[in-house]
Order: structure tokens, then sequence, then C-alpha cells
């Protein structure tokens, strides 16, 4: 699928960023670079003998040229940078070789400016010297530039991973939340039909206008996009609402959530296939009143919300047929959107009484915190 313009426009703001400080970073370097040259060079020429304030103006001159070079090197040695290490590294040598024996002409035509109007002498051995440094001075700058192009190659690749990591866990959070409605509909379509065969036509209609009502609520949610507890509980509401319709004389339902944790965030539509569950295994498996109740509250940096209701006793350790989907899908969806932090407990905690229990971090907006 085609990325959206906001997408593509962020991606390129991303890699202008990265080019303007991988080139800021490349101008740093060489400014260190040669200012360290030029002090490591005062110093041993002043240990040999060469007054250092007096050879500051040629050395200047020389290191200019140096860094100039390098600049030329840089350029050359970036047309490379996406082949193979070994292959930027015998560029690196090659181009270094090149600029040694230009660098040696520039150091001995200085000498000869220095010594004007005397005879400046050519000596071979000193020639040959200035040929090695050189050489050394090059291929180590080109070393170090391509230790700074593979440090930033490296960080844009972490970031590239960053983002499909991302765009995965976007596309598994939106998958695992479009489950939920096919599901959802399946189950009160269902519903509409009994009523309608029973001939209670009114309550189809109201369950219709319900149904309508979550629809709209619940489509204009992203997936991907947390919620305040509280707008989820209020979706939920519009749910239970839809199956009050049909089970109006025999499911009561009570919410116990403190202020608190009204505001902390959690993943939309989290708490639906819980509730479905308690639904079609407690008060549709049960005759009679069913009690189910939604609470959270805060313990620590956690909020624990908990959903329990009347259900039929099952074997200890066995869930009822058909519950442990809706389950998997809440213990996946919370699993991807706080890894190693969020906690699904479910089973009887008395006779006849079932429970599913959420534990997951307390994510409050910095006002309340």
């Amino acid at each position: 699928m085609a990325r959206s313009v906001a997408e593509r426009t962020n991606g390129d703001g991303d890699e202008r960023a990265d080019r303007a400080d991988e080139r800021r970073a490349t101008i740093r370097l060489a400014v260190g670079y040669w200012a360290a040259v030029f002090i490591s060079s005062s110093v041993l020429w002043g240990i040999a003998g060469t007054d250092p304030i007096e050879s500051a103006p040629g050395k200047v001159v020389w290191l200019s040229i140096g860094a100039l070079l390098s600049f030329l090197l840089t350029k050359l040695l970036s047309k490379t940078l996406h082949r193979a290490l070994w292959l930027q590294a015998a560029v690196a040598f090659l181009l270094s070789l090149i600029a040694a024996p230009l660098y040696a002409v520039v150091d001995y035509l200085i000498y000869v400016a220095c010594m004007y109007p005397q005879e400046a002498p050519f000596d071979q051995g000193s020639f040959a010297y200035v040929l090695i440094y050189g050489m050394s001075l090059f291929f180590g700058w080109c070393c170090l530039f391509l230790a700074l192009r593979y440090s930033f190659a490296l960080r844009e690749g972490e970031r590239r991973m960053a983002a499909l990591r991302e765009q995965a866990l976007s596309a598994q959070m939106r998958a695992l939340a479009y489950q939920v409605s096919p599901h959802f509909l399946f189950n009160t379509l269902n519903s509409m039909a009994g009523l309608i065969e029973e001939g209670a036509n009114e309550s189809a209609r109201s369950m219709v206008m319900r149904l309508s009502a979550f629809l709209r609520h619940t489509l204009a949610i992203d997936p991907t996009d947390d919620l305040a507890l509280e707008e989820e509980i209020a979706l939920q509401a519009d749910y239970l609402a839809v199956e009050s319709t049909r089970f109006s004389d025999r499911m009561h339902v009570v919410m116990e959530v403190t202020d608190d944790v009204k505001a902390t965030r959690v993943p939309p539509l989290i708490l639906q296939p819980i509730l479905e569950n308690a639904v079609k295994h407690g008060v549709g498996a049960t005759r009679g009143m069913v009690e189910l109740v939604l609470s959270a509250k805060r313990k620590g940096e956690t909020v624990v919300i908990r959903v329990e209701n009347d259900a039929p006793r099952t074997d200890i350790g066995k869930l009822p047929d058909g519950m442990g989907i809706g389950l998997r899908n809440v213990a996946d969806r919370i699993a991807a959107r706080f890894p190693g932090q969020a906690i699904l407990e479910s089973g009887h905690i008395a006779p006849g009484r079932f429970a599913v229990t959420l534990i997951l971090p307390l994510e409050l907006p910095p006002e309340m915190r």
C-alpha cells in the first residue's frame, strides 16, 4: 500500500535532517582533525628545532591545502558509500596515494617561497618523508570519514527498523481490533433474529437503533490510538445497552470505576471481547438474574480492570467453549501494546462466579500524575 502524504513528508524530512546532521558532523570532524594535525606538527617541529611561531604561516597554508585535498577526497569517496567495505577501503587508499604527491609538491613549493631569495635545494629524502606523511594524513582522514558515515548509516538503519517495527505493530493492532467487530456483529444479528422470531419487533427495532449508535462511535475510532478508560467504558455501556434489549429482565450491570483511573490510556475496544464472553457465557447460559460487574481501580503504578459475572460452574482450569478465542485476542493486544508490562488473568473466583482481570500500566496525562 502506498504511504500517505504525511508519512512521505515525515520520512523525507527525517532524511533531510539526517543529511544535514551528517554534513555538520563531517565539518566538525574535519576542523578537529586538521587542528590536531596543526598542533601536533607544531609541537614536533618545535622539538626538532624549528620555531613554531615563525613556521606557523607556512603550516597554515600547508594544512589548508591538505584540508582542501581532503575535501575533494571526501566528495570522491562519497560515491562509494553503498559499496562493499573492502572496496571503500581500497578506494580510500588509492585516493590517498594520488593526493600524497600533490601534497608533497605543495610542501616543497612552500619551502621554496620561505627560502626566497635564497636557493631552496631539493632533498629527495625530505620529499619522500612528506610523501609518506601526507599519505598517512589522507588515509587516516578517509578512514575517519568512513567510520563517521558508517555510524550515520547505522543510525539511519536503526531508525528505519524502528519505523518498520512500528508499522508492523500498527498493522497487528489493527488486525486484532478488527477481529472484534465481525464477532460482535454476528452475535448481535443473531440476537435480532431471535427477537424477530419471537415477535418482539419493538425490541428488535430498539436493538437496531442502539447497534447503529454503537457502530457509529466505534467506526470513528482508530484501532492504533489509545482511548481514555472512561471513553472505553462509555463505548462498552453502549454495547451493553444493545444486549440489554434482549436480556433486560435478567442482566444487572454494575460499574465501579474510581476517578483516579478514568484518564488512563487503554487500547480501544479492549473490554468488548471480555464483556461479550460475560454476556454469552454468563447471561446467555444462565437462567434467572445475572450480575455483571465492571470495576477499575488504581494499584500502585498500574490500573486493575476486572469484569465479573455469574456463570455456570465448569471444570477447574477449563474455560467455557468459545471463550478462549476472545481472551486470546485481548491477551495478544495488550502484549503488543504493553510488552512485558500487562497481565491477563481469568477463571472462577467462587462457585458460579467468573472473573477476567486486566492489569495494565497506568498512563495518565502529565497534569494528573
